[in-house]
């Protein structure tokens, strides 16, 4: 059967949102809207496998919205919501942990690196995590989801998830009307270069807000100031820039700095360093900071406005909760019937 098409991506709620999430995940959120129907959750159950503050999560919560509403996701067109809301996504969960197979979660890479060398304590909801995510993607029966390449792994269990359902009970599926299946198996969607944002201290690890420095990332909610004044304080090298991009591959600090130059500006690095090539990192320091503020700046002082209003970002996440129930709701009533459940 044909399915319609329709993207969901999630953001977990862990806060401190910076600019590798912005360039990242939320831009890309903010172009796909142009092309599809899209569902935007903020994944606090998926938080929740690793503790989280009881009193820091609501505003995490609320942060992560901010972002979604401040960078330009309009929240009347698509649907934008926060997991736990939605009591239909554990409920698909549980069926999908009963299809799912030990073997298939025993080779999730993240699942290793996140548990540590102390597997034994980590807790049963991070280890089954993926099928979560399955059933996130799979209760609305998306047909597309922006991944990382951290991610990939996890979609493609997703996949694997909804072809066994659908093969474990295709003589239901059919007998129940619809049709060969019933989920689709999710595509990646994959828009141009992937955005890797590194760290302003140090260019071989990730941009991170566990990282203890604070001028290791802009914050999204930085000021004019605080941005500049990162970006000026960046590490990097006391070569000048290369005038091509293999004279990046030794000098990650350089690479990150002309990556994020390109990102926002919306070109590539062999463009930006055919302007700033042979140049001091000083001159090409003071344009990247102006492009980030001009950028960013706006951004911030809209998120710390709808922050300082939560009556109206519970609003928008308690419409679109009931919005996305509507379509979950549909999908668990199949699946019930699917699976054999006496239901009212």
């Amino acid at each position: 059967m044909a399915f319609k098409e329709r993207v969901f991506s999630g953001v977990q709620p862990t806060g401190n949102l910076h600019l590798g999430n912005y360039l990242g995940a939320i831009t890309k959120f903010v172009a796909l809207q142009e092309r599809y129907d899209c569902i935007y959750c903020v994944v606090d159950l998926h938080a929740i496998t690793v503790w989280q503050d009881p009193s820091e999560l609501p505003r995490s919560t609320r942060e992560v919205t901010a972002a979604f509403l401040a960078c330009g996701i309009d929240a009347k067109k698509q649907i934008i919501f926060n997991q736990s809301q939605v009591a239909e996504h554990a409920e698909l969960a549980w069926v999908f942990n009963c299809v799912a197979r030990m073997g298939w979660l025993n080779r999730m890479t993240q699942f290793k690196e996140k548990a540590g060398k102390d597997r034994e304590n980590a807790s049963v909801g991070l280890y089954v995590y993926p099928n979560l995510m399955a059933a996130d993607i799979l209760v609305y029966r998306a047909t597309h989801v922006p991944v990382g390449e951290d991610q990939k792994q996890h979609l493609e269990l997703s996949r694997d998830i909804a072809q066994k359902f659908n093969n474990d009970f295709a003589q239901s599926i059919h007998a129940h009307g619809y049709g060969e299946a019933f989920f689709p198996l999710p595509e990646p969607l994959i828009q141009g270069p992937a955005t890797r944002v590194m760290s302003l201290r140090d260019g071989t690890k990730k941009m991170s807000k566990s990282e203890p420095s604070d001028y290791s990332r802009i914050n999204l909610t930085d000021d004019a100031d605080a941005i500049a004044q990162k970006i000026r304080k960046a590490k990097t090298d006391p070569e000048p820039l290369p005038s091509e991009e293999k004279g990046l591959e030794p000098r990650p600090e350089a690479d990150n700095l002309v990556g994020i130059y390109a990102a926002l500006k919306g070109s590539s690095k062999a463009d930006v360093l055919r302007e700033f090539g042979g140049g001091q990192f000083s001159t090409f320091k003071t344009a990247l900071a102006d492009l980030a503020v001009a950028k960013l700046g706006p951004i911030g002082a809209e998120m710390k406005k709808l922050m300082q209003d939560p009556v109206y970002i519970d609003s928008v996440l308690a419409d679109g909760s009931e919005r996305a129930q509507t379509l979950a709701a549909e999908t668990m009533k199949a699946v019930k019937d699917i699976v054999g459940f006496v239901r009212r």
